[in-house]
Parts: structure tokens; C-alpha cells; sequence
């Protein structure tokens, strides 16, 4: 990793990416069409039906030519160890992006099927394609929508896709910074965690979700049982972060 890499703030993509917040919060890109660039750079430089292709391709992009919000390689580990060690069967993701998460998520659950809850449409068309060419479509379905929105994206979760009491396995979170406590206590309002089920947060730090981290503070040894994971936020290293992996300790056994 060059010196450009490592300093965020020596890449113009990083500091276009700060300029670009507001944006983000609306639509859910940074509004210089970087998202769909790296969707044509996927297609032209990754192997079809390599998924380790591909997202080894999607990092280079990051490093290489526009920084991205994704979870990254270096927290994308701790990802990966998260959910081998939860040998998930069915997945969720809040915050689907460009995909990236979702990849991981497959690659490292390769039983599991996943379903990704993406607030911005043209995110989820760039999502699914990516998810094609890395050849694992079929197992991973974008749902448009937000938590957050009084229950009709849950409520399809629940009816269209077969979402239930006691059957989600893992969740990775990783959207609206303001919005993981909230949208982590719908779902156990849903009752859809079992006990051993595991919840993945990525940016406890940075940005950081303040209440999110004193909610699993708090119910440490009752309801979650949690790791906080230190580590630096993607694509640099100059910047820390936090990863925290909690294990269910509620509801019944699956």
C-alpha cells in the first residue's frame, strides 16, 4: 500500500467523498458517478464467475481509482471470520451499496442465502449486476427499502421472502449510521434473531454510531454477548475503526 493509500487525504476521490456527505444521506452515492464506474471497471477487468476476482478487483478500484464506503479488505477479514464462525442459512444486510458486503457475505456463507436492504435504487441496479458477474446471483436478493420506513420492508421480508421468529442467522450492519440501534431493535421486536444468532457492525468508530455501542455496552452478558474488533476504516490506515461482533444471547435456541 502506496503512500497515497495509506493517507486518504492525499486522494482526491477521498476528499471529493467528503465534500459528497450530504449527497450520500439523500441518495446514497457520492454524486460523481463513481459507483457506476465501478461497476464498468468489474466488468471490465474481473474474471466472470470469480468472486475472488471480483473483489479483489472492487478493492483495487478503491485504492487505485476512487475511494469507496464499503467495509474494505482489512474490517472485510473480520467479517469473513464473523460469519464462518456463525455458519449462517440465512443472511441480512442493511446497507447494500455497491455490493462489495453482499460478496463477502457469499464467499464466506456459501450455504446461506442472503437478502441486502438498500435504501437507493440505482445502488441496488449496481449491486446486481456485480453480483452477476461474480457469478452469485441467484443467492444474494437486493430489497429496496429501508427499516426504518413504519414496517413495509419488513413486512415483505416477512411475506415475500420468508422471514420468520427464530430463523435469521447473522446481520450485517453497515448503512445509516444514525439508524443501527433503531433498525437493530425492529428486528428484534420481529423476534427474527435466535440465541447464538450474530449482529456485525462496521463504522462503530468512525463515523461512529455512539449509541449503538453504549446499547451493547449495556446489554453485555444479558442479551449480546460482544467483541469490539479494532481496526482502521477502509481503504487507509490512517483513520481507526471498530467492528463489533455480538452473539445473541435471548430468544430460543435454533
Amino acid at each position: 500500500m502506496g503512500l497515497r493509500q495509506r493517507i486518504p487525504l492525499l486522494r482526491w476521490s477521498f476528499l471529493r467523498l467528503a465534500l459528497g456527505v450530504r449527497n450520500i444521506s439523500s441518495t446514497g452515492q457520492v454524486g460523481d458517478g463513481r459507483e457506476a464506474a465501478l461497476r464498468d471497471y468489474v466488468v471490465a477487468n474481473a474474471r466472470q464467475g470469480d468472486i475472488d476476482d471480483v473483489l479483489a478487483t472492487i478493492d483495487r478500484f478503491a485504492y487505485e481509482e476512487s475511494f469507496l464506503i464499503n467495509v474494505g479488505d482489512q474490517k472485510g477479514a473480520i467479517l469473513d471470520a464473523a460469519v464462518r464462525r456463525a455458519d449462517p442459512r440465512l443472511v441480512l444486510e442493511l446497507g447494500t451499496y455497491c455490493g462489495y458486503g453482499a460478496l463477502r457475505l457469499a464467499r464466506a456463507a456459501p450455504s446461506a442465502r442472503i437478502y441486502s436492504v438498500e435504501l437507493a435504487e440505482a445502488n441496488a441496479d449496481i449491486a446486481r449486476d456485480v453480483w452477476a458477474h461474480a457469478g452469485v446471483a441467484d443467492r444474494i436478493t437486493c430489497v429496496v427499502g429501508t427499516i426504518g420506513d413504519g414496517g413495509r420492508t419488513l413486512d415483505a421480508l416477512a411475506t415475500e421472502h420468508g422471514f420468520g421468529p427464530g430463523l435469521l442467522d447473522l446481520v450485517f450492519i453497515d448503512h445509516d449510521k444514525a439508524a443501527y440501534l433503531a433498525d437493530l431493535q425492529s428486528i428484534l421486536d420481529r423476534g427474527w434473531l435466535h440465541r447464538g444468532s450474530v449482529v456485525v457492525a462496521d463504522n462503530v468508530k468512525l463515523p461512529g454510531t455512539p449509541k449503538y455501542r453504549e446499547y451493547m455496552r449495556r446489554q453485555q452478558g444479558t442479551l449480546f454477548d460482544t467483541v469490539e474488533h479494532k481496526t482502521h476504516a477502509e481503504y487507509q490506515s490512517l483513520f481507526a475503526d471498530l467492528v463489533l461482533e455480538s452473539e445473541y444471547l435471548g430468544g430460543q435456541k435454533p
